[in-house]
């Protein structure tokens, strides 16, 4: 997968960085017409600017102003920038930023995720600068990352008419087959028969059948890491039907099902040594006349009754079931992916996804990678004292609180409710869009939580 990256050859313009204490050294070694373009720009290094200056014929450089290593907010993804801001052509980065090599790495990486256009309906405008591969760093694992957000973030952005059901386990199937996975599915009626009358009962409405994909891949010997995404391909709220303002975005409710297969082809191209599992429930939550209804009551695939307070909660309802099918293995770490809760967004904003953990040793891990890589979650608490809000006067549960209050936590916990033997489990609460372009986050779809899973593991079991 390095092909993400150009090839060397000649004409290839150098990218600078530099800092404020660096700008007297390199002013030095670069030609004087360039030197004299920057003093005339009042560049000195400054964060986030850059200066494209000529030379004799035909030489170009560029200079990119970087915070130094331990600044305060510093964007290791800064590189990024310079995909929208210069003119198409090869470039290659001439020094190292601060930091060293895992600096550079992120800056290379900034540049191909900010090299991401979705092309599906239309090609794009732009003729993109190219970036060479740095030496000294693991260009094929850059690619590898950039490659499973670029698929997770395709997913997300192709909408509901081309990303149906069947769409999405075609996308799953075509992964998992490029590995050689163990691949099955269980669809329509069938769930009812294998015991997954949640994900049945949500999807039955839907004009393509709900279903159930499975795949394993690695060395049955291998620790066990199970990866559940919710793919709910659009959501009306069902019954309980959201206002029209509220669907807009509703194509991006089966992110959490992409983040699994963008994650899932970074574990299998990089040949970690573990026994992965991946489980998408995958739905479309319609309005019909035998859509599921408030007050109805379903039997789950742990046993737990489940007493439907509200159609619009459906995300919890298949995750439930494939959480248990997941537990039985009693996998190393189980890790669930899902848009669950506007509540979340509320609390934390759009770029920091909540997360829930049993472990406490694996949730710090889990903020430490997160931070490490520029993909940061925040732990919430799995407050048990709140389980009673999610009471129902007939069933084991209701699927929602009684009230406004915690919404992300009480989801968290009614999840929580269908794993009891997993070593570790971990809910990600996503978002999966970036409202707003960034260096490294182009406007639109978001694999969030996927590059910090994959450098978790990378570490652990690489």
């Amino acid at each position: 997968m390095s092909g993400l990256f150009a090839k060397p050859g000649k004409g290839v313009t150098p990218i600078y960085f530099v800092t404020s204490r660096t700008w007297t050294d390199i002013r030095r070694r670069i030609p004087d017409e360039v030197s004299a373009l920057a003093a005339a720009a009042g560049f000195t290094g400054q964060s986030g600017r850059h200066v494209l200056g000529s030379h004799g014929k035909h030489g170009k450089i560029v200079l990119l102003g970087v915070d130094e290593k331990d600044a305060p907010g510093r964007d290791g993804f800064l590189a990024g920038k310079l995909v929208s801001a210069l003119p198409a052509g090869s470039y290659s980065f001439a020094n190292e930023p601060p930091g060293g090599k895992p600096a550079l790495a992120d800056a290379a990486l900034g540049w191909l995720l900010s090299a991401y256009r979705f092309t599906r309906y239309r090609k794009s405008p732009d003729i993109l600068p190219q970036l060479t591969a740095p030496e000294g760093v693991d260009s094929a694992r850059i690619s590898r990352i950039a490659a499973g957000v670029w698929l997770a973030r395709d997913l997300i952005h192709t909408p509901a008419n081309d990303m149906g059901p069947q769409a999405l386990e075609d996308a799953a199937l075509a992964v998992a087959r490029k590995y050689r996975a163990k691949v099955k599915t269980v669809r329509g009626s069938a769930l009812l028969k294998q015991n997954f009358p949640l994900i049945h009962a949500v999807g039955r409405a839907g004009p393509q059948e709900p279903r159930l994909v499975d795949f394993t891949w690695g060395a049955a010997s291998a620790p066990r890491i199970t990866l559940v995404g919710k793919g709910v391909c659009f959501d009306t709220g069902g019954l309980d039907i959201k206002p029209s303002s509220a669907m807009l975005m509703m194509k991006k409710d089966m992110a959490g099902a992409a983040t699994v297969l963008g994650l899932a082809q970074m574990i299998m191209d990089a040949k970690l040594k573990v026994r992965l599992r991946v489980l998408l429930p995958i739905v479309e939550n319609s309005v019909s006349s035998n859509s599921f209804r408030p007050g109805d009551v379903y039997p789950s695939r742990k046993g737990i009754t489940v007493e439907i307070g509200n159609t619009d909660a459906e995300g919890r309802l298949i995750l439930a079931d494939a959480l248990a099918l997941a537990d039985n293995e009693t996998p190393e770490l189980l890790c669930d992916f899902a848009t669950l809760t506007g509540a979340a967004r509320v609390a934390m904003g759009p770029d920091l996804p909540p997360f829930y953990c049993t472990d406490d040793e694996m949730a710090a891990s889990i903020a430490a990678h997160g931070l490490s890589v520029s993909d940061p979650v925040w732990r919430l608490p799995l407050w048990a004292p709140y389980e009673s809000m999610l009471a129902s006067k007939i069933a084991d549960t209701n699927n929602v609180s009684s009230g406004p209050f915690a919404g992300s936590i009480t989801a968290a916990l009614f999840l929580k409710k269908f794993v009891s033997k997993a070593k570790a489990w971990a809910h990600f609460d996503i978002y999966a869009w970036n409202p707003a372009a960034r260096p490294g986050r182009p406007e639109g779809a978001e694999a969030q939580t996927a590059r910090l899973l994959y450098n978790l593991l990378e570490e652990k079991y690489g």
